[in-house]
């Protein structure tokens, strides 16, 4: 079982990258809260080193084997508790996660069915297995502390990626997307990672 991978990122095509390692490419989903982080510690092209921490899936109902990178053991091991959701295999959970994972744990702890809802492919219904499967029990990740994430990127940079999931992954406009990432910045002047101004804008769209 692979549970961990070193190597040269080959290519990089939407969820997916295939990762060089020992002559072998390997194909790896990745969320988009790992793939974020790509851009915002500058590593991510075509040619770069790149450190993954590997889910592997393979079942009766999958046989071709899934794998699933993380920048940390801490997000795959919330990833292994996501997916015993009723209906939230390990490729929905993939897409699933757009928020950082101290986020989403919060709002399972907090049994906030909104926020949940705006995981990307989650309904009401989805939001309430999700609840009613973890809460109790993902306690930890909400306290996840912010050094665990990547270097600081640019503000510019922060802003750009936000922007760019909120249109292409979470369907708003790129003018609501603009406004969104603008009043998250100026409630919060502090915000140096996209993780933070990811639960700035969520925060912001709760009042």
């Amino acid at each position: 079982m692979i549970s961990f991978l070193e190597g040269i990122l080959l290519k990089k095509e939407g969820d997916k990258v295939v990762v060089l390692t020992q002559g072998i490419g390997y194909e790896v989903l990745l969320p988009a809260i790992v793939s974020q982080t790509f851009t915002a510690r500058r590593a991510g092209e075509e040619g770069d080193r790149v450190r993954l921490h590997i889910f592997y899936h393979q079942s009766e109902h999958q046989p071709k084997p899934v794998l699933v990178g993380f920048n940390s053991e801490v997000e795959k091991e919330f990833f292994e508790k996501f997916i015993k959701v009723e209906a939230i295999g390990p490729t929905a959970a993939v897409k699933a996660m757009t928020m950082p994972v101290s986020a989403i744990a919060r709002a399972i702890e907090e049994r906030d069915i909104a926020a949940l809802q705006r995981l990307k492919g989650v309904g009401k219904r989805t939001a309430e297995k999700i609840v009613a499967t973890l809460q109790g029990k993902v306690g930890k990740f909400a306290l996840v502390r912010d050094e665990q994430a990547p270097a600081p990127a640019e503000p510019d940079d922060v802003r750009r990626q936000v922007e760019e999931v909120l249109v292409k992954q979470l369907g708003h406009t790129r003018s609501e997307a603009a406004r969104m990432v603008s009043e998250a910045m100026a409630q919060n002047p502090g915000i140096v990672t996209p993780e933070e101004l990811f639960e700035e804008v969520y925060r912001g769209q709760k009042k």
